[in-house]
């Protein structure tokens, strides 16, 4: 069974409209090059608002099914039969949280994973907007298989792809906004964000996907820069697409998931693990 994925990389602005309308034109033509699974980069209908705290901007949020990126994705994905993990800054009542609806090609929310681990630092400031997420980890079948999707922050956490991984996934998906980081303008985290993905691809032996921003964008700490380097990578973790800090486009590869699978057993990672040991883990101290 042979399933093709794709990553979209670009730089988004302060219209809204403009860059879901960006973002819908790499779909189509994502599709048009075979993709079925398509991912766009984190919170893509705005720029990245997080570098302040702003109550102002807690009006950027809407409930899932009335939000311009959900509303817009789902149309997108019933019109050309393909899915689309659709990242976006949902309002839940009085609670608000960074979540994404998983679109099915017949344009329904399959539903929606919420983000768990939320940043909070110089340039990233997402505990001001944020609830840590209350969904768990979540898995969706699409297209005869089944994928996870962590958010951003989720992809420095191998406990998060194995999770995913051990509840079935067989590609895991992560949207992105990450680049320059204010308090230290010489750190590039670019190639430690790839290796911890890589990471994850090879100790779980599953495809990664992964779709960032690029550009500059202006806020009080000054120029904030996406770094882009979207990637998709195989089960061994070795990169099969990507690209660099500044190109914009769409990466597209094809997986055949009854190899993926075959060689997921052969490893044995998962049946040696050793679950009985691992109780330091989830003690939080």
């Amino acid at each position: 069974m042979y399933i093709t994925v794709a990553a979209l990389q670009l730089a988004l602005n302060s219209d809204e409209k403009t860059n879901i309308d960006a973002v819908s034109d790499y779909i189509v033509n994502a599709a048009t090059k075979g993709a079925q699974i398509i991912l766009p980069p984190e919170l893509f209908s705005s720029p990245y608002f997080c570098c302040v705290e702003d109550e102002a901007l807690f009006a950027l949020a809407y409930p899932t099914h009335e939000h311009p990126s959900v509303k817009a994705m789902a149309k997108l994905a019933k019109q050309l039969n393909v899915a689309i993990p659709t990242s976006f800054f949902e309002r839940d009542g009085p609670h608000y949280y960074n979540s994404i609806a998983m679109i099915n090609p017949d344009g329904n929310i399959m539903g929606i994973y919420r983000k768990s681990h939320i940043p909070d630092g110089p340039g990233y400031e997402e505990k001001f907007y944020f609830r840590p997420g209350n969904s768990g980890f979540k898995i969706w079948d699409i297209f005869g298989t089944k994928i996870g999707v962590g958010i951003c922050w989720d992809q420095w956490y191998p406990e998060c792809a194995r999770a995913m991984a051990l509840m079935g996934a067989e590609l895991l998906f992560y949207p992105t906004a990450i680049g320059s980081e204010p308090y230290d303008t010489k750190l590039d985290t670019s190639r430690m964000w790839r290796r911890a993905m890589q990471g994850h691809a090879v100790s779980n032996c599953i495809p990664i996907i992964a779709s960032n921003r690029i550009g500059t964008e202006n806020n009080v700490h000054g120029e904030q820069h996406f770094y882009g380097h979207s990637f998709i990578a195989n089960e061994w973790g070795d990169i099969v697409a990507h690209y660099g800090s500044d190109e914009s486009g769409i990466l597209v590869a094809n997986f055949d998931l009854k190899l993926t699978r075959k060689h997921r057993a052969g490893m044995g990672f998962f049946r040696d693990r050793r679950p009985d040991l691992y109780d330091r883990v989830i003690q939080d101290q």
